[in-house]
């Protein structure tokens, strides 16, 4: 959740986690360390981790920002704030509860500075808008219980949310859920097959392409990284993302995800036609490929488990990381 703002030469004046806080590190090290084969570098999107210690001091910039179509301004200082993030288009969404758009000092962190005040989320986090309340509310629960972690123990973001804003209370969850159950999801990610792909590297906890302008063979592999990547460290919830696929990953993803399969089930018997979700079950339609692959590797190895995932336990199990960034491009291709 907690995004380093690269951009502005910024950092978050909390430092977040790695692993979660009730488990003790060194379980969460050792059960990674187990694995067959270690999760994909490009979906857990690590920042270095120098990236803060090395950083230079610098004065806070006082400069007023501004984003288009908005004429909100924010400094550096406010943008940054994880207890009062920015919400430069108030009039694109309902009134936010105090949680989504304050948190409660110094305990949990408001909801709307990581996963937006529309709920669009970043590839680093969810993208909650449209979620069922009752899905997101035992979300909370699993973060707390243990159930939800990271197969990468140096995820913040997965840190962040159970060593944060797990210390919820129940009116302040209820808040939330409802808030961005209520949020039509709009279309935030471009899906683009290709054979070749901007180099990236990690800042702020997702892909970013290089200043060189190099490029390289995608591999199988999702590259996911802002449209405008100015606009999405100033936080601004109209800046989408791009998400390029190897060529042939749609037409892959789509016979995994409607066909009858030796490797998987059907995904809109659970997810609902065009993976719009069903009932307590969460859509996955327009969402990023880059969370979606993260989700499924998360349930294959075992680091997120709970009710709501046991279902896909045995549909997921015989998936290579080649399947997942297929299904995963598939369902990031559709609209919301």
């Amino acid at each position: 959740m907690v995004a380093v703002m690269a951009a502005a030469g910024q950092t978050p004046a909390v430092q977040t986690p790695a692993a979660p806080n009730h488990v003790p590190r060194n379980q969460v090290v050792a059960a990674a360390a187990a694995l067959p084969e270690p999760p994909p570098s490009w979906a857990y999107a690590i920042n270095p981790p120098d990236e803060v210690a090395t950083a230079p001091a610098k004065t806070p910039d006082a400069t007023p920002r501004h984003v288009p179509g908005s004429e909100a301004a924010f400094t550096d200082s406010q943008i940054g704030d994880m207890f009062n993030p920015p919400d430069w288009h108030p009039a694109d969404h309902p009134p936010t509860p105090d949680i989504v758009s304050r948190g409660r000092p110094p305990e949990v962190f408001a909801c709307g500075y990581c996963h937006l005040p529309n709920g669009q989320g970043r590839p680093e986090n969810a993208s909650l808008a449209g979620l069922p309340a009752a899905y997101i509310a035992q979300q909370l629960a699993d973060f707390k219980n243990g159930l939800r972690q990271s197969s990468d123990p140096r995820h913040a973001p997965t840190g962040a949310m159970i060593a944060y804003e797990t210390k919820a209370n129940e009116k302040e969850i209820q808040a939330a859920a409802g808030y961005f159950s209520t949020l039509h999801p709009r279309p935030w990610i471009r899906v683009v097959e290709t054979d070749t792909v901007p180099k990236t590297h990690v800042a702020g906890w997702m892909l970013v392409a290089t200043d060189t302008g190099e490029t390289e063979p995608i591999g199988e592999r999702i590259i996911e990284t802002p449209e405008n990547l100015e606009r999405t460290e100033l936080r601004d919830d109209r800046s989408g993302f791009i998400a390029y696929v190897p060529v042939g990953s749609l037409k892959k993803g789509e016979a995994l995800v409607t066909g009858n399969s030796s490797k998987t089930l059907r995904c809109a018997t659970c997810h609902g036609r065009d993976l719009k979700g069903l009932g307590k079950v969460p859509p996955l339609a327009g969402r990023s490929p880059s969370y979606i692959v993260r989700q499924l590797y998360d349930i294959q190895h075992g680091a997120r488990g709970g009710s709501a995932v046991q279902k896909m336990k045995p549909a997921i199990a015989k998936l290579s990381v080649a399947d997942m960034v297929a299904i995963a491009s598939y369902a990031a291709s559709l609209a919301p």
